[in-house]
């Protein structure tokens, strides 16, 4: 039996649109963005400085897995870290994330390379990337939680979209930082040590980070809980909701393999599958970041108005009919202006998708193990998307087809139609009216 939860009830006062709590909440979420961004932006440099091998391709595998690998620890930061924000608060649980990822940044920015430490230098850059992925486990579900927990009535999906709207500000900044350094330092001064001054700016940042996000306050939402679950309570009550788990992360997984595809693989495709100046597609990434914040905002704020699974179902089917088709027009003659096409277009489907999906998975779960079925769900799809670089690099090579990632997010697209069917309002509603008192 699925049970899920009742709609919240509208006790709380209209207030006004408050800006100033998102922008706290969500800096947090720029920092983790920022450091993956910048990891896969200088994939080929890290291959290089921390896993020489002789041959490119394989040296560009190793990176790009260690990347996905901070994935794989999702799940376990978003069981362990989820409970602790769902008994002690989203304020205190919010502070050690960005704690944890502070840590894993400054341990990767660090670390001397291969040749002055020789495995060591691989070996800790896994663990910082682990130590990342575990923080990021729960900061995305924990940002959206609480930035749908302290929204005004009518304009969750709106709040809820500045938590991907941080992302894509990680994404500008980092893409403008990359573009600046392009064109300052020659590609062998990238290589041996430009690559780590993007990763020294996000250290710089972390104090002030820290200083944004001691000054918030908990949710009204939480402190009128009479009682808050126990860890062991919480844990069992999100199995108890497997099913719901599951299906959102089907609707996450079209998000993550969107988001990575779209930012942190794209200026390798540019640069490494489309022999486009590394300048270029970094250009690519900053117009694809403006576009994506400007979507997503408007499309949260759309789905306030006509609904969260109306948007998912269209763009869902949308992304299923052209993404291989514009990916295949693009790699027949790939060009400055094509690139920037197909990846704009890619953008308008990103933010019609992620505006209400986030908002649509705090929902969909019970109240008092929200942060921890969001996190989990988000987390287990993101096992998907985080590895989409290494998985297009991969079918790439095997297949020799450019535009075989097209196929990776069709895919990824009708695991989230699927999702966002099953989850209509009608059975939404029925499984409400059977489940348990």
């Amino acid at each position: 039996m699925i049970s899920v939860p009742k709609s919240p009830v509208g006790s709380l006062q209209r207030k006004e649109l408050k800006l100033w709590p998102v922008v706290r909440v969500a800096s947090g979420n720029f920092l983790e963005m920022y450091d993956f961004q910048v990891f896969g932006y200088y994939a080929a440099a890290i291959a290089v400085a921390f896993f020489p091998s002789g041959n490119e391709f394989v040296s560009l595998m190793f990176s790009l897995m260690t990347f996905g690998a901070g994935f794989l620890m999702r799940p376990l930061g978003a069981i362990v870290l989820g409970a602790y924000l769902d008994h002690h608060g989203r304020r205190p649980g919010l502070l050690l994330t960005l704690a944890l990822m502070a840590v894993g940044t400054l341990s990767i920015a660090g670390t001397p390379g291969y040749i002055t430490l020789g495995l060591l230098a691989p070996v800790l850059v896994v663990i910082g990337r682990l130590l990342q992925g575990l923080s990021a486990g729960v900061e995305v579900g924990g940002v959206s939680v609480y930035l749908s927990e302290i929204a005004t009535p009518g304009h969750k999906g709106f709040y809820c979209a500045w938590q991907n709207g941080s992302q894509q500000v990680a994404v500008i900044f980092a893409a403008g930082v990359g573009v600046a350094l392009s064109l300052s330092l020659s590609v062998d001064q990238m290589e041996r040590w430009g690559w780590r001054v993007p990763l020294w700016i996000g250290c710089a940042i972390i104090p002030l980070l820290f200083l944004l996000r001691r000054s918030l306050g908990e949710t009204e939402e939480f402190l009128a809980r009479e009682r808050r679950p126990t860890s062991s309570e919480i844990l069992r009550s999100v199995a108890a909701n497997w099913r719901l788990v599951l299906l959102g992360m089907m609707l996450a997984t079209t998000s993550s393999v969107f988001f990575y595809m779209m930012t942190v693989y794209t200026p390798t495709f540019g640069s490494a599958v489309l022999h486009l100046a590394s300048t270029s597609s970094l250009i690519v990434t900053l117009c694809v970041g403006t576009s994506n914040f400007m979507w997503l905002l408007v499309m949260g704020a759309l789905s306030d108005r006509v609904g969260r699974r109306p948007l998912l179902v269209a763009v869902a089917v949308l992304t299923i009919m052209t993404a291989y088709p514009a990916l295949l027009w693009l790699v027949s003659a790939p060009t400055f202006g094509r690139f920037l096409a197909v990846e704009l277009w890619l953008s308008f489907m990103l933010g019609g998708w992620h505006g209400p999906v986030g908002v649509f998975l705090t929902e969909i779960m019970p109240p008092e193990v929200r942060t921890s079925g969001v996190a989990l769900a988000i987390s287990l799809a993101t096992i998907f998307g985080g590895f989409t670089p290494a998985a297009c690099t991969y079918l790439i090579h095997t297949t020799g087809n450019r535009a075989i990632p097209g196929v990776w997010l069709s895919l990824a697209a009708a695991l989230g139609l699927i999702a966002a069917v099953v989850l209509s309002p009608r059975r939404l509603m029925m499984r409400e009216a059977r489940a348990p008192a």
